[in-house]
């Protein structure tokens, strides 16, 4: 019966590892550090680096897909404490991504992946300050292979876990909260064509609220206005 089975066996992996012309055996048996007959990485991923000229050394692990990061991917210091934990898209960080020191959560920053494949990709944007909740869809965005800061940032005392700062980026641009963003943005309308929308700062009402006026041309005759404003004594 043994003498049956090891040929089975040895049939099953012989076929898993023959798409690997590089890899690596886990303690429990799994297929890691593949590297397929074109030198292409696919499949779960151990990274190990070294500590060099002072800089701490580290492991990562995660899933190659195409030789780029696909997934979630762990970040560990050499003693094995938690340094980040990753999202990737086409090699790119994209969605939240979260950074550790010792003490706990440091940041948590937000990322917007770009399709390498395309060198021009779009992205859907909705900013109701800027734009009073209306969606512009599929911003035209010039693909430089990278990933664009999108979305909140937050920075925490790792310590006590409370927040201390806060940033917003919209397309790699931090947003400040009087600021007028003076760039445009080329959009789709319709299938086909395209047309240049300038995003406005939503405008702060002028002058005195309309019950302050009323009340002064009330008594705009009189000599003395009793007004309780709140104080006692």
């Amino acid at each position: 019966m043994r003498l049956f089975l090891l040929p089975l066996i040895l049939l099953i992996y012989s076929g898993s590892w023959g798409q690997c012309k590089t890899y690596k055996i886990s303690s429990k048996g799994d297929t890691l550090n593949c590297t397929d007959i074109t030198g292409i990485k696919r499949g779960i991923w151990v990274v190990h680096v070294d500590a060099l000229r002072g800089t701490p050394g580290y492991e990562e692990e995660g899933t190659f897909v195409n030789d780029r990061k696909e997934g979630i991917w762990h970040s560990y210091n050499l003693m094995g404490d938690l340094l980040a934990v990753e999202n990737f898209r086409w090699g790119n960080k994209n969605g939240k991504c979260q950074y550790y020191n010792l003490m706990g959560l440091e940041r948590e920053e937000s990322w917007r992946a770009l399709n390498p494949a395309k060198p021009i990709d779009t992205i859907d944007v909705q900013d109701p300050k800027y734009l009073e909740g209306h969606k512009i869809d599929r911003v035209i965005i010039v693909n430089e292979g990278h990933s664009l800061k999108h979305g909140t940032w937050k920075y925490y005392n790792p310590a006590y876990g409370n927040v201390i700062k806060v940033e917003n980026y919209l397309l790699d641009e931090i947003q400040t909260e009087d600021m007028q963003m003076s760039n445009i943005l080329t959009v789709f309308d319709g299938a086909d064509s395209t047309k240049e929308i300038k995003l406005k700062p939503v405008e702060k009402p002028k002058g005195k609220p309309k019950e302050v006026e009323d009340f002064e041309k009330k008594n705009k005759n009189k000599k003395k206005i009793t007004i309780r404003d709140g104080k006692t004594g």
